[in-house]
C-alpha cells in the first residue's frame, strides 16, 4: 500500500524555504480536512473506496467531503460509505446534469440532508465551458439550489468554471446565510476581492502547486487566512509531486504544505488553521 511521506515532503519544504524544522513537527500529528473528493469517481468498487480512505487516513486527511454531481451517484456512493464516521457528504444537482436532474429531485435533496453526516448542498454551479444544456436552464438549476439551502440552512459547495461572472452576480442576490465555497478555485486575484465581500470561502486543489497558475499565485496573498480551504478534486487534479497518476486524497498534504511555503508559515501551523477553517465552514466540532 502506497503512503505518502509526510516527513519527507515537510524536509523539502524545510530546504527549499531555508527553515528549520522543529522537533515538535515531526512529533505533533497534523490534519487535515479534503473538503471536495469525488470518491466514486477514483473507483467505483465500494472496498476499494474504504481502502483509498484509509490511506487517507494514513496521511493524516482525517476527514472528507464526498462529492457527486448526480442524485443517483449520491444515493450509490452514500449507501457504501455511511458507515464512515470521518466521510461527510454533499447533495446536490451540478450543471453536467441539467438535462436529466431525475425525477423529484428537490424533494430527493430535501430528504438525503436529514441522512447522517449529509453537510452541504453541492456541488451546484455554472459551467459554461462543457455547454451543459443552456446558460439559461443551468442558472434556474444554480438559483432554486441555492434557494433550496436556505430554506435548509445548509451551506453550499459551488463550481464555477468559465462562468465567473454570472456566478458572482447571483450570489450576491442568492447566497445562503451559511455561505459557499468556490470550490477549485480558478479566477484571479481581482476577482477574489469581490468574492470575499460575501460569505464566501476560497477552497484551492493540486493545481495550486503548478508552476504556470499564476492567477492563482496571485490569489492566495489577497484572502483572508480564515477563508481559505483545500481539497483534492480527486481523481483529478493531482499535485505537482504526482503529477500523471490519478489523484487521491492521500495526496493532499502536498498542497497544504505548498501554501505554507507561498505564505511563509510552519506547515504544522498552516495545517491547524486550514482544519479550522473547514471545520467552521460545514459546521463541525474541531475535535
Amino acid at each position: 500500500m502506497e503512503k505518502v511521506g509526510l516527513p519527507s515532503l515537510a524536509l523539502k519544504w524545510g530546504i527549499e524555504s531555508g527553515k528549520f524544522l522543529s522537533l515538535i513537527f515531526w512529533t505533533k500529528a497534523m490534519q487535515y480536512f479534503d473538503t471536495h473528493a469525488h470518491l466514486g469517481l477514483i473507483v467505483e468498487d465500494p472496498i476499494e473506496q474504504l481502502i483509498i480512505i484509509q490511506e487517507a487516513r494514513q496521511a493524516s486527511v482525517n476527514r472528507i467531503v464526498s462529492i457527486c454531481n448526480s442524485l443517483h451517484d449520491f444515493a450509490r456512493v452514500y449507501e457504501n460509505l455511511k458507515s464512515t464516521a470521518n466521510v461527510y457528504h454533499a447533495v446536490g444537482v451540478s450543471p453536467s446534469e441539467v438535462q436529466n436532474p431525475g425525477r423529484n429531485w428537490l424533494q430527493t435533496i430535501e430528504q438525503s440532508v436529514q441522512l447522517p453526516r449529509v453537510i452541504a448542498i453541492g456541488e451546484i454551479g455554472l459551467d459554461y465551458y462543457r455547454k451543459f444544456g443552456d446558460k439559461k436552464s443551468q442558472i434556474e438549476l444554480f438559483i432554486t439550489q441555492l434557494d433550496l439551502a436556505a430554506k435548509l440552512n445548509m451551506p453550499v459547495i459551488i463550481h464555477n468554471r468559465d462562468a465567473g461572472h454570472d456566478v458572482l452576480e447571483i450570489l450576491r442576490d442568492r447566497l445562503p446565510p451559511r455561505g459557499g465555497v468556490l470550490h477549485c478555485y480558478s479566477e484571479d486575484a481581482a476577482y477574489a476581492r469581490e468574492a470575499q465581500k460575501l460569505n464566501l470561502y476560497f477552497s484551492f486543489a493540486g493545481n495550486l502547486t503548478y508552476k504556470n497558475a499564476r492567477n492563482l499565485h496571485e490569489t492566495i496573498p489577497e484572502l483572508p487566512l480564515d477563508r481559505i480551504l483545500i481539497e483534492s478534486e480527486s481523481p483529478f487534479m493531482a499535485p505537482t509531486g504526482q503529477k500523471g497518476k490519478r489523484n487521491m486524497p492521500k495526496y493532499l498534504p502536498e498542497t497544504a504544505l505548498h501554501l505554507a511555503k507561498m505564505l511563509d508559515m510552519e506547515p504544522e501551523a498552516m495545517a491547524a488553521q486550514l482544519w479550522e477553517n473547514a471545520n467552521r465552514f460545514f459546521g463541525l466540532p474541531n475535535e
